[in-house]
């Protein structure tokens, strides 16, 4: 009864494009271990988060030097991004004391411990467009590209901040709302295709990268927006009643959401670039698709120039 329901649904979709498409995006999102990456991206976000705004923080305060408002709105805007646990970080994170020599130092110490999240972004865009070892960026590359990502990063918090002064004149309206979240989406669509167009491969034209950062962008918004029932749903109060606890729970939470988000949008870039559907339900029948996936996938662990890798079929198939 199981084979047989799984057969028509297989037929269903397989018929279908919309639902072929979507499925072949969950189905390769398992095939590229997404769960796990989505981790160690939420992992390594958890452990270059408060380094990273001490930076933040730091530089804002030291820019906007004369101007306590300007400083403390960008900082309250950039921590405004995570839900829950937002109010409790900003009531935390202060700007480090001194100048000069120790100041640089500190702050390219802190920089330097907040590479983890960008290295493991652009592992995660490798195994997700199934790049060769032999073929991926040497380690200067990827910390070049590290610190251009906290550039991105850093301009990214400083549009939000003034939009969320331009919102503050439309008041709290509905239309102030939609406005806001309009506008809001737009500067997310616009970073994460920059963010995309810079890991994925140069070979991938701009136009295709566009239906992933706009599910991205649009996802990020929402996730902004329904963050806090999402993450309250199992931490409601948390902060209140575990302290700390509850503080690390909920940004660890709203990470592993926005590394999953992410995710998504680069699996939906990848199937549609490379047509990488419909897909099978069934273990014992491949599509296309199918092969194709486990042809990049065998071929993705090449690590040297003089390497080979053939996959044989039971078919007797071969590549």
């Amino acid at each position: 009864m199981i084979q047989r329901v799984l057969r028509r649904a297989d037929r269903f979709q397989q018929s279908h494009e919309p639902f072929a498409f979507a499925y072949g995006v969950i189905k390769k999102f398992g095939d590229d271990r997404g769960s796990q990456l989505g981790g160690l991206i939420a992992f390594y976000g958890f452990l270059s988060f408060f380094p990273l705004m001490l930076v933040v923080v730091t530089l804002t305060a030291f820019l906007a030097h004369g101007n306590a408002h300007l400083a403390e709105q960008i900082r309250t805007s950039a921590l405004r991004q995570f839900p829950v646990v937002g109010p409790d970080l900003a009531g935390n994170v202060k700007a480090l004391p001194g100048s000069g020599v120790g100041l640089a130092v500190g702050l390219v110490g802190l920089l330097w411990g907040a590479l983890g999240v960008t290295q493991s972004v652009q592992y995660a865009f490798a195994e997700v467009w199934h790049i060769p070892y032999k073929d991926r960026p040497a380690f200067l590359v990827r910390v070049l590209r590290g610190f251009t990502l906290f550039a991105l990063l850093g301009g990214g918090v400083v549009v939000t901040a003034f939009l969320a002064s331009l919102g503050s004149l439309l008041g709290h309206s509905v239309i102030a709302g939609v406005a806001g979240f309009g506008v809001g989406a737009v500067v997310s669509v616009a970073l994460y295709l920059t963010v995309f167009r810079m890991l994925s491969p140069g070979r991938v034209p701009w136009r295709d990268l566009l239906a992933g950062a706009v599910v991205a962008g649009v996802g990020w918004q929402l996730l902004q927006s329904i963050g806090v029932a999402l993450v309250q749903h199992q931490l409601r109060h948390s902060s209140q009643l575990y302290g700390t606890a509850g503080v690390v729970l909920g940004l660890i939470s709203f990470l592993v959401l926005a590394a999953q988000v992410t995710l998504y949008g680069i699996e939906i870039n990848v199937v549609r670039t490379q047509r990488l559907w419909p897909r099978s339900m069934l273990p014992e029948t491949l599509t296309d698709a199918d092969r194709e996936i486990l042809l990049t996938l065998a071929a993705q662990e090449v690590r040297r120039a003089g390497q080979q890798v053939t996959v044989v079929f039971d078919d007797g198939a071969s590549r």
